[in-house]
Parts: C-alpha cells; structure tokens; sequence
C-alpha cells in the first residue's frame, strides 16, 4: 500500500481540477492533483472548441450583468443566482489571467475577439481557434501546474472513495491503475473536479472518464446532489456521413456564425413549430433544438438515421474558408463538401448541469469537502447557456482551490484508518476474487452498453413516468448485480477493475437521475416530459438528492439558490 499526505487533494485534472490545483498551491498549500487518466488529457476541457463566455466588452459594449440575465434566461428559473453571478463576473478575471499566461485568445485589432452564440445577447464568447481552443487551455494550465512546485501531479490514479472521520473529510482512497497497488491520501481538504455523467448515455460527445465519479463519491461521503434530472443534450452532434478525427459536436459554431439552415427530411425549416425563432439570427437555445429535433423523429420527419439536415449551401465557398480556414479540407478529407451537400445532425449527451451542491466557497455540506467545474450543480439551472461551461470550469476551480486551501491552513492532519477500512476491504475483497475467465469482462461490457442504452431510450430527450420508472427498476437492479461481478486477473492496467468501479459511479448516478426526472412532473430546460408538456410554476424549485442512513437515495426540494 501507498499512503501520501498533503494540504489539498484534487480528483480531476481538466480544466477546474488544474485550476483548483493552481489556485491552492498559490494559498500556500503543497497540493496533490490526481487524474485515472494522464493529468490535463482527460475530462472535457482539452475537447471544447470554440465557445468560451465572458463580458469582457472590448469591442462592444457589455457587462457582467448583461451576462448574468442571459444566462438566467437559460436556466428557466432554476439558477443559484449567486453562483450565477460569481460564474459570470469572474469569468472575465479567468480570461484575463489566462491571457497574461499567453493562451492565446484570437484578437482582432488588438482586441480580443467576441463571437455571439445562441442564448447571448451581444458577442461576447472568446476563443483560441477554431477547434483548438480545449487544447490550447489545457496547454496553458498545465504549464502552469507545472511551474507551481507545490503541486504533486499523479497520472494513472483512480480515486473510488472519500474518507470521512466524525463528519469532516480526512482524506481519500484509490488504487494505482498500473498495478492495482491500494493507495491512501490523507487530506486536510479534497476538492472534487471530476466531470460530469454524460458516458451513462449511448449517443454522448464524452471522455471515458465521465461516468458520475464526482456525483457518486460526493454521494456516498454525505453531500448533497442538486438538479440530477437535467443532462444538457447538444442539439445538432454529427450523425453523418462518417467523420474521422474531428469532434461530434464541431457544428454549433459553424451554424451561428456562417447561418447553417436546419431542414428535415421533407426540406422544411421546422424550429419555429417548437418556439424557436431561428430565421437568420440563429439564437435558439440548445434545449428548444433538442426537443425540436426530437419531436420531428417521433412525427417521422427525420432521416433514415433519425436525424436532421444541417445545411450550408447558402453560403459562398470563400465566405466559408475565410471563417474556418484548414477546417474546410480537414472536411474535405472526410467526403464532406459543405458547398455541395448537407450533413446529418441529432442531439448527443453533452453535459449535466445538475451536479454537487455548494455554496459560493464550493464548499460541500460535508466540511472539507469542494466541488469544482461540470461535478458542481446550481450555476446553469435547466439549461446551461452557450459557453458557460469553460468559464465555469475556470471561475469554480480557481474558487475551490482557494476556499480549499484557506480551510487547510493551520489545520493538523487527521487521517482514520478506521474510516478507510471499509473502501480498502472493497479493494482487496474484489482483487483477491479475480480470476482468469473472460466472462466478467463481457458481463461488465454488456452491462455497460445496457445502461448507456437504457439512459438514452427512456431517460433521454423526451421522456414519460412509464419510460423513467421502467429505467429507475431495471438500474435498482443492475446494482447488486455489478456486485455479483468479479474483474478479471490483470496484474498490469486492470482495465476490468476499472470497469467494475467506472460502473458502480454510474449506476449510483443514473439512478440519481432517473429518481429526480420521475419527482419533476412538468418539462423545463433540458427536462422535456411528454406526460407533462408545459412549465410549472408551482415547481420552481430546486430538486436535492442524498443518501439515508441504509444507503437509499431520498430527494426532497429547496427554494431556488439555497446554498449548502
């Protein structure tokens, strides 16, 4: 066994784990940053394109507060408006800071280039370049984190559990993904940025790493959940012809800076049936085009391969060369002439905007305990606007990694080897059992493809209390059945192991999801009930989510912006 200790441990090492990272080692404390996957390669960040908010107002006039109303707007009435205004006031500080580090942003004149983007006001989402700006923001934290000496990275970590002593966090347990050796880490405080739940569906634009790790560890230490029942699903993610090596969800900027017409199978433009005014401003938000789409496939407008046209040939090809540059042959490469031919797009899982319930320090209700990024809940409400999610990654890193590593000052280690047995017995019971049979790799694939198609059939875009109560008993039931499962005999990167632990985050997860759709008796944001078509206001309220003391999940509900 392996036992480290530190300040700070922070789980997730995109884009808020970097931050939350960088921003405690700054506050003076010696920080851990452990990622399953290689640290700055995995979670979200590194896949994000284009589209980072912020009221930076350089080339025209904006505000904080003018991003704050859209962002409202989006939510449906469900934001923490606290956390919202945090979000969209320091938002502009994060870009800032990380232009002083030489990210990178696109300028024009001299100033920093703003784009609109649906949902938005003014333009005012700023980027590197066209499909680079993840990688490039992952590039400029991890130098960062690189250059903070007080920062431990540790790639190939798998953290499974938080350990809890007397009601305050002491640290947490994992194993090493090379060799399966257990490892401890005593913590004085643990920051959770982790990611978001979208791998639990079966069309998804994910990293493998997000499986509900953060939702399920936050759970099952005593935190709250908030807003579970909205998954965000991005509306126009590639359906076809084939594409290689670009991402899944590449359109979006295309479609509202060049004017991409959407038409179903009959050539009919159709978002206005939905309430979406999309007639040459291209505004309508991610929610309203998900359902639109949805409903087209039901009323069989869609097609053969339950989507819809996306189409730029309105557009001159040199008016779209000079917007996307490279971009147009990489397309070209794959058989795709935009000039010539329309592409297939449908809605794919894309982010959650439930997650940790926190309060303005991303402090959990368990002391200690932090949250950070896509894991946190309460910013985004139903429905997240347009490029919040990288700002939000930045501004609640940054927060977490401070507020962290303030609680860490002056406080003496604690560490309980009796709060751990119970994660470490799991460990040892589940490597002692393996054998060198095929047959739990199998079962834990097929149990993986079951979940991702059960979420997307019957907890997905559109959904009815037959389709959620159907999904919520078959997961009640999948859970003691992972148990019954045993990894295979791997010494080195035991894959099934990961697997079997991937799995029981998920389940705890979906099942969190499911509960909190069937309890949500109306449709609002991404939530779209066909049993219960209109808002009501009588629910404007937040849902929360804990488990009791016999490891049952409960949900009751709070009025909107309640902290923890």
């Amino acid at each position: 066994m392996i036992h480290l200790e530190t300040d700070v441990l922070v789980v997730g090492a995109g884009g808020a784990g970097m931050y939350a990272a960088i921003a405690a080692a700054r506050n003076d404390a010696d920080v851990i940053l452990a990622d399953k996957s290689m640290i700055s390669r995995g979670g979200a960040t590194i896949m994000a394109q284009m589209t980072t908010a912020a009221a930076l107002g350089e080339q025209e006039p904006d505000s904080w507060e003018k991003h704050l109303n859209d962002t409202l707007d989006a939510g449906r009435g469900l934001c923490n408006e606290e956390l919202s205004g945090i979000l969209c006031r320091e938002a502009v500080d994060r870009i800032h800071e990380m232009d002083d580090w030489k990210v990178g942003w696109a300028r024009k004149d001299g100033k920093i280039t703003g784009v609109m983007a649906p949902g938005h006001s003014v333009p005012r989402c700023v980027y590197v370049d066209f499909l680079n700006t993840g990688p490039a923001v992952a590039k400029c934290l991890r130098t960062q984190v690189a250059r903070a000496n007080s920062v431990m990275r540790v790639s190939g970590l798998a953290i499974n559990d938080i350990v809890v002593d007397d009601g305050i966090v002491v640290g947490a347990v994992g194993w090493n993904i090379e060799d399966q050796t257990p490892v401890t880490i005593a913590a004085k405080a643990v920051v959770l940025a982790a990611g978001g739940l979208t791998r639990l569906y079966a069309r998804n634009s994910a990293s493998v790493n997000m499986n509900g790790d953060a939702y399920a560890m936050a759970l099952r230490a005593g935190a709250d959940l908030i807003d579970m029942e909205f998954p965000q699903f991005f509306p126009i993610g590639h359906l076809a012809p084939r594409l290689v090596g670009m991402d899944p969800i590449m359109w979006d900027p295309f479609r509202y800076k060049l004017g991409g017409r959407l038409f179903n199978a009959e050539g009919k433009e159709f978002l206005h049936r939905y309430g979406g005014e999309d007639a040459e401003k291209y505004t309508t938000t991610r929610d309203i085009i998900s359902y639109g789409i949805t409903k087209e496939n039901e009323a069989g407008r869609t097609t053969e391969n339950g989507g819809v046209h996306l189409s730029f040939q309105h557009i001159p090809e040199e008016q779209l060369r000079n917007a996307f540059g490279p971009v147009i042959d990489k397309l070209a490469s794959n058989g795709i002439d935009l000039t010539k031919r329309t592409i297939e797009v449908s809605p794919i899982a894309h982010y959650h905007m439930g997650g940790i319930r926190v309060n303005e320090q991303m402090e959990t209700s368990v002391p200690g305990l932090y949250g950070a990024g896509e894991a946190v809940g309460g910013a985004n409400g139903a429905n997240r606007l347009s490029g919040n999610a990288i700002p939000e990654a930045f501004v609640f890193g940054e927060r977490a990694g401070r507020f962290a590593a303030g609680y860490a000052n002056g406080r003496k280690q604690g560490w309980s080897d009796m709060g751990a047995e119970e994660h470490l017995d799991r460990l040892d019971a589940l490597t002692g059992r393996q054998t060198d049979a095929n047959g739990e790799l199998s079962a834990l694939g097929e149990m993986w493809a079951e979940l991702q198609t059960l979420m997307w059939d019957k907890v997905g875009v559109l959904r009815t209390e037959v389709k959620l109560m159907a999904a919520l008993a078959r997961i009640r039931e999948m859970r003691p059945e992972l148990e019954a499962i045993t990894p295979t005999n791997d010494a080195e990167f035991n894959l099934t192991l990961q697997d079997w632990y991937d799995l029981r985050s998920a389940l705890l997860t979906a099942e969190s999801v499911a509960l909190a759709a069937i309890n949500r008796t109306e449709s609002r944001g991404a939530h779209q009930r066909e049993d219960y078509e209109e808002i009501d206001p009588a629910q404007s309220h937040n849902q929360r989510l804990q488990l009791d003391r016999n490891g049952s999940l409960v949900s009751d509900y709070l009025s909107v912006g309640r902290a923890a």
